[in-house]
């Protein structure tokens, strides 16, 4: 074996197996399929151990997807370099009608030799353990929101509209309990229907908690602690916005973190024409759903309320600098926008954006716990 000699491995992942191919390092190396292997690490390693005895350094290579990042994790344990690659940026031919594991596996070898993959940020495995927790209250946020919906859905067809300020307060749930069916098994579905509601409800509340109790324990406790201090940002969008996107310090400045965020227009130019369109949507979806839903509280005029200032205790004072300045600016920013004949939309996607920017300016001041 060359001591300087390297491959870079392809690997196409799936539940049950793995498909290998191997380019043989230099620009014109062989590219080969060099078999398919089951998924387990026994497996893995038996491979890897292989292509070790071939090479001195090993690249491997597999696109991100729902096998995670153990194999990831494994090939590191193992000293080799690993790359998780973002599918949505891999180079794709547009005549290529034909997709294989065989063939999958054989082009992330030659493009991952010939430096054409974009990686991802890989979470460590207590990072991945919070964000898959915050995901599970998110998940039973959503089946909470689809019982209320049907339930309204069911009234409507029964001819019972709420004409209350605000649905699900004590007022709504006694309206509920005096409703009258001429049909028994109206009231049966009635009744079925407020159970699923109340289990979702005390489902939210227990994985709330959870995530409460998890975070305060955690590294990027006081990363969460001072993105609260902006407006529009209380515990569960800036826990959800640190799971998801970790430590902005990765991002060398905030334009970067914009674009990671689908928050940047999108454009087709061509010749003397520039065409601009809506934002990109690249990116994060979940970081930027909280995102845009905080820049609704930017609306109404800056001002310190009794939650934030509680929230403001105890922060250095540089991020309470910089979140009244954003309050400062995106209200404004807000009003100008609207004056200018904007759509709301357009203009909370604007403000959306700029959080972005206030917030990685936060998190330059902030570092995670040791």
């Amino acid at each position: 074996m060359d001591k300087d000699s390297e491959l870079f491995i392809g690997l196409d992942t799936s539940k049950l197996k793995i498909s290998v191919a191997v380019a043989d390092g230099g620009r014109n190396g062989e590219v080969r399929f060099y078999g398919d292997i089951s998924s387990d690490p026994g497996s893995v390693a038996s491979m890897v151990e292989k292509l070790a005895k071939r090479a001195s350094r090993l690249h491997f290579c597999y696109e991100a997807g729902p096998t995670g990042y153990d194999l990831y994790r494994q090939i590191i344990e193992l000293g080799h370099a690993c790359e998780v690659v973002a599918p949505s940026l891999i180079p794709k031919r547009s005549g290529d009608r034909v997709k294989t594991n065989r063939r999958d596996a054989v082009s992330l070898a030659r493009l991952h030799r010939a430096g054409e993959l974009t990686g991802v940020w890989v979470p460590d495995e207590t990072h991945e353990a919070i964000r898959d927790l915050v995901r599970a209250r998110e998940a039973a946020n959503d089946a909470l929101k689809k019982s209320r919906q049907q339930l309204q859905a069911f009234l409507l067809r029964r001819g019972h509209i709420y004409s209350g300020r605000s649905p699900w307060t004590q007022i709504h749930r006694r309206w509920l309990a005096e409703l009258s069916f001429t049909h028994p098994a109206h009231h049966i579905v009635l009744a079925e229907y407020i159970q699923a509601i109340e289990d979702a409800e005390v489902r939210v509340e227990r994985l709330t908690k959870q995530v409460a109790a998890t975070v305060a324990s955690w590294s990027m406790a006081p990363v969460v602690e001072a993105y609260q201090a902006m407006r529009g940002v209380a515990l569960l969008t800036a826990v959800t916005f640190v799971v998801e996107i970790g430590d902005v310090r990765r991002f060398e400045t905030a334009p970067q973190l914009m674009a990671y965020l689908g928050l940047v227009p999108s454009e087709s130019s061509t010749g003397e024409r520039v065409k601009r369109k809506g934002i990109t949507k690249a990116g994060n979806t979940r970081a930027r759903r909280v995102l845009i839903e905080g820049a609704w509280t930017y609306r109404y005029p800056a001002r310190v309320s009794r939650a934030i200032q509680a929230r403001l205790e105890g922060l250095p004072r540089p991020v309470r600098e910089i979140a009244w300045k954003a309050q400062i600016r995106l209200c404004a920013r807000y009003r100008q926008l609207i004056g200018a004949g904007k759509l709301k939309a357009v203009a909370i996607i604007a403000i959306a954006r700029e959080m972005a920017a206030f917030l990685w300016a936060i998190g330059q001041e902030v570092a995670p716990a040791a």
